[in-house]
């Protein structure tokens, strides 16, 4: 499993640790990922994803996954976001369908 951020697309980077003579040697820096579920209120389901403490922050800030990924242009959300962008518009699209 990549370490990346499914909404923010955030991921290891590289560096140096430096020692006090100067010395580098490579080292990564990681994300800080979190396990998360959050309600869909559109699927009626909890959707789990694994997002950095950041993007957890973007959805909560915008209202909610629904209202984030609804806002979202499709070209800024990486494709595990996308999945489900695809799978709300479908269960909108079911329920405007059956109220009409």
């Amino acid at each position: 499993m990549a370490r990346r951020c499914a909404i923010t697309g955030k991921g290891v980077q590289t560096g140096n640790n430096v020692s006090h003579a100067n010395n580098r040697t490579r080292r990564r820096f990681l994300p800080n990922l979190q396990e998360t579920s959050l309600i869909s209120e559109g699927l009626g389901v909890p959707v789990r994803l694994r997002l950095s403490t950041n993007g957890l922050r973007t959805i909560e800030h915008n209202g909610g996954l629904d209202a984030f990924l609804l806002s979202t242009a499709d070209v800024k959300l990486p494709e595990e976001a996308l999945k489900v962008k695809r799978r709300l518009k479908k269960a909108l699209a079911a329920k405007a369908e059956k109220a009409a």
